[in-house]
């Protein structure tokens, strides 16, 4: 299957990518309007709220631009007076734009801060008891807080094949990879991205995990989102993955589970300033029932509409809010 992109989504990414590169550049911005206008439904406006600035800050990436404007939208209808600083590039320059006050709300993984931010090695495979050692550890060191965790989606990191390869190989979990490179070494080939490549809880990881030393003349390294393409018309048979990434769906990969659980949870949250937070609790009021609605199955339904169709993120993440009954929209 090919991947469509419209120009008006083209577009619109490539703004925000550029944005990106502005705001690592150059320092951040105060931000910009919200793009889309949204009035109250079950977000009511918050007395404490009303006209208070709030700056609400995603990464580059589809997922994290959505789950911006989500953030952005459901804040909208509580009152606040929100900026917009979409896509920012890299997960440390969100988090420090978040602990310096450039921002002030940020979705966030718990894998990633666990990982990234708090130089951990080794991650913890239960979502719960992973999820409060990190907050622990971000609210003591960084003055950061976590909210509305959700533990119905978890993006991580997962190695996907296409049907062809599955039936070939009979791969169903990790496991089997082993199997594959010492009966059909000449099959066992892996592409995956430079940061993967090099992370404790990346490839090196999973080889010694799992039991193999891949050749490394065999290992590609693709930029993030040419993997799915390369693993779906056989470049490589396994293919590095984000478990929430619409294009799994729209190639028909197939998600080898991880039955060792190795990879880290990466449950999101909104993240805040634990002052911001104390200041301000009705932000958790507002975002429990919206982190309670995602799922891993509904971010792959947003993401694909934005790397399969080609929509406008925050036209995605308007529809959905108001399809959930969390805000309307005018003149509907």
């Amino acid at each position: 299957m090919k991947l469509r992109t419209s120009r008006r989504g083209a577009l619109k990414l490539a703004s925000l990518a550029m944005t990106g590169v502005l705001l690592s550049g150059c320092g951040l911005s105060s931000g910009s309007s919200v793009p889309l206008a949204v009035e109250p439904g079950s977000i009511q406006p918050v007395p404490e709220l009303e006209g208070v600035t709030i700056t609400v800050g995603s990464k580059n990436f589809t997922e994290q631009v959505v789950l911006g404007y989500i953030a952005q939208f459901a804040l909208s209808a509580g009152g606040a007076e929100v900026r917009d600083l979409s896509s920012i590039v890299g997960s440390s320059t969100a988090r420090n734009a978040l602990q310096s006050g450039q921002i002030d709300i940020l979705w966030d993984y718990t894998g990633t801060s666990w990982i990234s931010y708090n130089g951990n090695n080794d991650p913890i495979p239960d979502a719960r008891a992973q999820y409060e050692a990190v907050a622990k550890q971000d609210l003591e060191r960084n003055g950061v807080a976590w909210t509305a965790i959700d533990y119905n989606v978890d993006n991580t990191y997962a190695f996907a094949v296409n049907q062809d390869a599955a039936r070939r190989l009979g791969v169903e979990k990790l496991s089997d990879i082993p199997r594959v490179v010492a009966e059909h070494p000449d099959l066992a080939t892996f592409c995956v991205d430079t940061e993967f490549a090099n992370r404790n809880d990346g490839f090196p990881g999973v080889q010694q995990e799992y039991g193999f030393t891949a050749d490394k003349s065999k290992v590609k390294t693709l930029t993030e989102g040419s993997i799915y393409q390369a693993t779906a018309n056989g470049t490589c048979t396994f293919g590095e993955v984000f478990t929430t990434d619409g294009r799994i769906k729209a190639l028909d990969l197939k998600v080898l589970d991880d039955d060792k659980l190795f990879f880290p949870r990466y449950n999101i949250g909104v993240t805040t300033r634990d002052e911001l937070l104390e200041r301000y609790p009705q932000i958790t009021a507002i975002f429990e029932p919206v982190s309670a609605a995602l799922t891993n199955e509904e971010l792959v339904r947003l993401n694909a509409q934005v790397d399969v169709d080609g929509r406008d993120p925050a036209d995605v993440a308007r529809d959905w809010m108001a399809e959930k009954g969390f805000v309307t929209i005018p003149g509907r």
